[in-house]
């Protein structure tokens, strides 16, 4: 993994006091006063925001828009932003500002390994849910199992197949179990998304 490199803006302040703490940092810190409307912002994982840039609304209508991870340094207990961001409360410690930059770049790296978009809908394996359009369905730990098989094979699945990688059984054993899993994995998102089609099965077994 390449070092992480973070962005810090909002209050001139705050950027010195940063800068001063630059050789104790386990990232790649640059600060500046720019506009964000001016700076290319490829080039970084985390932006590091004052509390003071959400003064302005315009800047926080532009912070909203930009998708990266985001940490709110505040001195306020009692700030609130409606930016989804971290939170590092003023004054802190090279040690925390460490932690809470690691930190939300593996809860990234999680989120994004534990979602999966099928079709319209998004998978989340660590909550367990399917959703879509902010409604979801809870999902059982083998029902998750069977939806990843169905991702990792876009043809059609036999029974058989379904059942010797989900179930470990032998090709004849508890030769309704697929079925009746599947059914009611069809019926949940029938009930909730009035959707039929999820899950369709032809000739030769099932599949997405």
């Amino acid at each position: 993994m390449h070092k992480i490199n973070v962005l810090a803006f909002g209050s001139k302040n705050f950027n010195i006091s940063l800068e001063e703490l630059k050789d104790y940092l386990n990232f790649n810190l640059t600060t500046t006063g720019e506009n964000l409307e001016n700076f290319s912002l490829n080039d970084y994982d985390v932006l590091f925001v004052h509390e003071d840039y959400l003064k302005n609304s315009y800047n926080k209508k532009l912070l909203q828009e930009i998708h990266k991870i985001k940490i709110l340094a505040s001195s306020s207990n009692h700030s609130k932003s409606d930016i989804p961001s971290d939170k590092l409360s003023l004054p802190t410690s090279i040690k925390e500002i460490n932690y809470i930059v690691e930190n939300a770049i593996i809860k990234e790296s999680f989120s994004k390994n534990s979602s999966i978009k099928i079709k319209d809908y998004i998978l989340d394996k660590n909550e367990k849910k399917l959703s879509k359009d902010h409604n979801y369905i809870l999902l059982t730990e083998k029902e998750i199992q069977l939806l990843e098989l169905f991702i990792a094979n876009p043809d059609s699945i036999s029974r058989k197949k379904i059942l010797d990688k989900v179930w470990k059984y032998s090709p004849d054993a508890d030769s309704h179990t697929v079925e009746t899993h599947i059914y009611r994995l069809r019926k949940k998102i029938k009930i909730q998304f009035d959707d039929e089609s999820f899950i369709i099965n032809n000739k030769n077994g099932y599949l997405l």
